[in-house]
């Protein structure tokens, strides 16, 4: 039987804060082309995870790689590079920007145009906004935003917002997306559509890191699932495997997950 093709390998990773324990020894692998999701209650240490494996923090101990290549010290900047997309559980976009301006900005990560030749407008430059226009155009159209390109993103709708979000992070060309708290604030119709788009993209290959405390959509478009209790893993499965494991249980004080 072949070895799964891992696009994201944690071994054995702990981050202190002082004297807080934030991570303790915690390893997973994830699977290329699936929706890995991590759960548990507040202060569990989830996002602090995916500020790990975004270089966010650095860990205090353990090895994070991505496609076999080692994350150590390298800059946030540099891991995006590398194709790691993210959002955040507090929304960041730019509200007196356009939709379509927020979304260049994840493509002008991508850009090779020095600041110099960016202020001379050489046609190097031109040929490159060019290219850059039409990737925003075909990433806000993935995502049924093409229509509402040009209004200011302060003007939207708090579910519309995290579809921009999550446009911005698509505009870098990730090969794996973090995904925290994606549905926090939405209606039901909004989380729906946002399970959905969350499909969308894993069938697009790209791999998907999901962050959440909606266990309908967990347990609903997950693959596989990882569960952390005070910074430990103490689980991880298939939904009906989680759903049925008595130390989830225990950590959601006896909640029907």
């Amino acid at each position: 039987m072949s070895r799964p093709n891992y696009i994201l390998e944690i071994n054995s990773i702990s981050k202190n804060f002082g004297g807080l324990q934030a991570i303790t020894r915690l390893s997973f692998n994830v699977e290329e082309g699936l929706i890995f999701s991590i759960i548990g209650p507040n202060g569990a240490g989830k996002t602090t995870a995916i500020n790990l494996i975004t270089s966010m923090y650095p860990p205090t101990s353990g090895e994070i790689l991505f496609e076999g290549q080692k994350l150590f010290r390298k800059k946030p900047y540099q891991v995006a590079l590398m194709g790691i997309g993210r959002t955040f559980q507090n929304i960041q976009v730019f509200q007196k920007m356009s939709v379509r301006e927020n979304v260049m900005v994840g493509c002008h990560t991508q850009s090779d145009s020095g600041f110099l030749r960016c202020l001379m407008h050489t046609p190097s430059v031109w040929k490159e906004e060019k290219v850059i226009r039409q990737k925003t155009d075909a990433v806000l159209k993935f995502l049924d935003l093409d229509s509402k390109a040009d209004m200011l993103v302060g003007g939207l709708p708090y579910g519309v917002q995290k579809r921009v979000e999550i446009a911005r992070a698509l505009a870098i060309e990730p090969k794996l997306l973090l995904l925290d708290e994606p549905v926090a604030g939405l209606n039901l119709q909004e989380t729906e559509e946002m399970a959905g788009t969350i499909l969308k993209i894993r069938d697009t290959g790209i791999t998907v890191i999901l962050v959440e405390h909606d266990m309908n959509l967990i347990m609903g478009i997950s693959n596989r699932i990882t569960v952390l209790d005070y910074g430990k893993k103490i689980a991880e499965g298939s939904a009906k495997e989680i759903q049925n494991n008595p130390k989830v249980i225990d950590a959601y004080l006896g909640k029907e997950l």
